[in-house]
């Protein structure tokens, strides 16, 4: 993708408005730019405010990127990485991560060390931590599918001890099955309430998006199907305040790669087409309205009017 351009013009028309309701969240003079490119499979981005930066994995790599917002340049933030996959923060600012290699969840502390949040369950190992979210009551939840130790590419080649369960990791730090029967879960995002969290079932034929209402705060009920995905394939993605979701979506070929925007009912409004394949974003930026993009190769970035929920 080293010849990929941005737009000349204004308004950007990789930004598809496929429904009336996306014009609200369109920039006429925001376009889609590239930020940093040589990625083997960008992944997982985070946002860092404080230091007005953007982590992700460079999972094949082996590594954590970093993007300054101040200068541009891209750099090394952690390798090896144990293969991370998803990133977020939680409600003091530290860094949650997915690993595959470890197959474990950790935290990035203020000094740079790592603290394993979950490694196992029930005296089994987890799969491959893929995508993460926190709680605004400091509770962690994470999907275990088993990409991370199909092969030896995305991190070690292992038999799987556990079916491919959601967990929820109290603050206590007791661990237990939030969802389950979920062919690959991956991604996950709650509601901007929290009454709501979705998962993307990412091997169901067609592949999903699926709701759960949150009851007590703690456990999920009412499975069903929000989005049918068709012939596309929702891996990551983030909600706005108006409970809209940002999937990264991809198929390899036109229309299907990129992000697509769905509104709470499940309806798709609008569609960044990028030219590779988005596998998860994140808001960032001051006022969270930049919306980040890792493609395949590269990350985009794209400023939106909406704002993401903070987490």
């Amino acid at each position: 993708m080293t010849d990929w351009q941005p737009s000349a013009r204004y308004p950007d028309p990789a930004v598809v408005v496929v429904d009336l309701a996306f014009e609200r969240y369109r920039l006429p003079l925001a376009k889609v730019e590239r930020i940093a490119t040589g990625c083997r499979w960008a992944e997982g981005p985070v946002w860092l405010g404080d230091s007005r930066s953007l982590v992700w994995s460079d999972i094949p790599n082996n590594r954590m990127l970093r993007w300054d917002e101040e200068t541009g340049a891209v750099s090394v933030f952690r390798k090896p990485s144990n293969h991370a996959n998803g990133h977020t923060r939680d409600r003091q600012g530290r860094i949650v991560s997915c690993e595959h290699g470890g197959r474990r969840v950790t935290r990035t502390e203020y000094d740079g060390t790592l603290t394993v949040i979950a490694d196992s369950y029930k005296g089994k190992r987890l799969n491959s931590p893929n995508d993460v979210v926190v709680k605004s009551d400091g509770s962690i939840w994470f999907t275990d599918p088993t990409f991370g130790i199909l092969g030896w590419y995305e991190g070690g080649k292992a038999d799987p001890e556990l079916p491919m369960n959601v967990y929820r990791v109290d603050p206590s730090g007791e661990i237990e099955v939030a969802a389950e029967g979920i062919n690959q879960p991956n991604g996950l995002a709650f509601s901007p309430d929290e009454s709501l969290l979705y998962i993307v079932e990412s091997r169901a034929v067609p592949r999903k998006i699926l709701a759960y209402d949150v009851k007590g705060g703690k456990k999920l009920a009412n499975r069903r199907v929000l989005i049918d995905a068709g012939p596309g394939t929702p891996d990551g993605f983030r909600v706005d305040m108006d409970g809209n979701l940002w999937c990264g979506w991809g198929m390899g070929q036109d229309g299907l790669d990129g992000v697509h925007v769905f509104n709470p009912e499940g309806q798709r409004i609008g569609r960044i087409d990028l030219p590779e394949r988005c596998a998860n974003l994140c808001f960032g930026g001051l006022h969270r309205n930049r919306l980040f993009m890792a493609a395949s190769t590269s990350v985009y970035a794209l400023y939106v009017n909406t704002r993401g929920v903070g987490y």
